[in-house]
C-alpha cells in the first residue's frame, strides 16, 4: 500500500509529491493580529502551502515549576509558565480572523492545539490537526483530536518507536486513518550533528502506510540544506518556524526561517522534484529510445557469407546500432544457417536465418 495523506478533496499528498511546506509562525506574532497577518502574507508570497500557529493557555500547558528546555542564551526566560504566559493572549475570535485572512489569500490555516478546549476552537478552522512531539503520550488530547476524524500530523521528537506505534494505534481506534508522521528532534535549536535525518528513511520503512514529513529546528543556512536533504530522503511535509526577523532575541525567532530562506527552499525543492522525476519503477523513458537504438548493439556478420553457410562464433561480432538480433542471442544463433547472401558488417535479423536441420 502506498503512503498518502489526504488534506482535502482537492489535495492528497503521496510520497512522490512536491513538498507541502508549513511556515510555522507559532507565536512569533507576539500576540499581534496585524503582525500575524503580515507573516501570513510573507509566507504565502514566498511559496508556503500553509501557516501554522500554536493554541494554548499557560495554565493548561505547564505548571509554575516547569523548567526551560530551550537555549536560554536566545530566550532568557527560565520557566515554561512564564514564557507561555507572554504569548497566550489570542482568543477564539483572533484565530477566526486569521483563518478568514488565510482563506482570503488562499493559504491553509493550521494551529497546534495544546489542550482540549483548543481542539474545539480549531476544529471548524483547520483541514487537519498537528499533534506536538511533547504530546505524543498525551492520550486524552490525542483521543479528542482523533474523534474529530480530521487528518493528523504526528510529530515524533524525543519519542520511541513504541510510543509512535501506541499513538497511531490509539488514533486508528477512533477511525482516523490519515496520519502523517513527522521526524523531529526536540531541541531548540537542533545542532546539525543531532538532526539525524536518516530517521526519515527509518520511519518510511517502519510505517509504510504513513506519509513521512520533517519538522525542523536546526539553524537555517543560506541554501536551506537540511530541508533539501530531508525532502530528498522522502519527507513530503516540511515544517519550519517562520519569522520576519531571525536576529530578534527571544521565543522562536533565532531558529526560524524568513521569507528569503523559504523562497530559497521552494526553488531548491522544485529542482529536486524535477530531477527525481515521475517514473518510480525502473524502465526506460521516451528520451532514451534513440539511445537504446543507436548505443546498444546487434549481432553483425564478421565476413562475407553466402546462402546455406552455417554460422559459427568466429563469423559474428556485436556492434552498434541495435537494429538487428540482440547480443543476448549470441550463443543461440550458432545453431542456424543463412537463408541469403550477406556481406561483411551486415546486421543479422531473424528473417535471414533458418534452423540447421542436422
Amino acid at each position: 500500500m502506498k503512503a498518502k495523506f489526504k488534506i482535502s478533496k482537492e489535495l492528497a499528498l503521496s510520497e512522490f509529491s512536491k513538498p507541502y511546506v508549513i511556515a510555522e509562525i507559532g507565536v512569533n506574532h507576539e500576540c499581534s493580529v496585524s503582525k500575524a497577518k503580515k507573516l501570513i502574507l510573507q509566507a504565502k508570497s514566498s511559496g508556503a502551502a500553509a501557516v501554522k500557529f500554536q493554541t494554548y493557555k499557560a495554565d493548561t500547558i505547564a505548571s509554575k515549576d516547569a523548567k526551560a528546555y530551550w537555549n536560554t542564551n536566545e530566550e532568557s526566560t527560565l520557566n515554561q509558565f512564564d514564557l507561555f504566559n507572554k504569548f497566550d493572549k489570542f482568543e477564539k475570535k483572533d484565530y477566526i480572523k486569521l483563518y478568514k485572512y488565510c482563506k482570503k489569500i488562499k493559504i491553509d490555516f493550521l494551529s497546534t492545539p495544546f489542550d482540549l478546549d483548543a481542539v474545539d476552537i480549531l476544529k471548524p478552522l483547520v483541514k487537519f490537526f498537528k499533534i506536538s512531539s511533547s504530546d505524543i503520550t498525551n492520550f486524552p488530547l490525542i483521543i479528542k483530536i482523533a474523534k474529530t476524524n480530521k487528518p493528523i500530523l504526528l510529530s515524533t521528537g524525543a519519542s520511541t518507536i513504541n510510543e509512535i506505534q501506541e499513538a497511531i494505534k490509539l488514533i486508528k481506534k477512533y477511525n482516523n486513518k490519515d496520519v502523517a508522521i513527522m521526524h523531529c528532534i526536540l531541541n531548540y535549536p537542533t545542532a546539525n550533528k543531532d538532526a539525524n535525518l536518516s530517521m526519515i528513511k527509518s520511519l518510511k520503512y517502519r510505517f509504510p502506510e504513513n506519509l513521512v514529513g520533517y519538522s525542523d529546528h536546526t539553524l537555517p543556512d543560506s541554501n536551506m540544506t537540511n530541508l533539501q536533504i530531508a525532502y530528498s530522503l522522502g519527507a513530503i511535509i516540511i515544517e519550519k518556524h517562520f519569522t520576519d526577523n531571525k536576529n530578534k532575541k527571544g521565543n522562536d525567532h533565532y531558529h526560524s526561517m524568513d521569507k528569503r530562506d523559504l523562497k530559497m527552499f521552494i526553488k531548491k525543492s522544485n529542482y529536486i522534484f524535477e530531477t527525481l522525476g515521475k517514473i518510480h519503477n525502473k524502465r526506460y523513458i521516451s528520451s532514451e529510445k534513440i539511445s537504446r537504438k543507436n548505443a546498444r548493439r546487434s549481432i553483425v556478420i564478421n565476413r562475407d557469407m553466402i546462402k546455406g553457410d552455417k554460422i559459427s562464433k568466429k563469423d559474428i561480432i556485436c556492434k552498434r546500432p541495435a537494429t538487428g538480433i540482440e547480443p543476448r542471442y549470441f550463443d543461440k544463433i550458432v545453431k542456424y544457417k543463412l537463408k541469403k547472401n550477406l556481406q561483411k558488417n551486415s546486421v543479422l535479423k531473424w528473417s535471414f536465418l533458418q534452423k540447421n536441420s542436422k
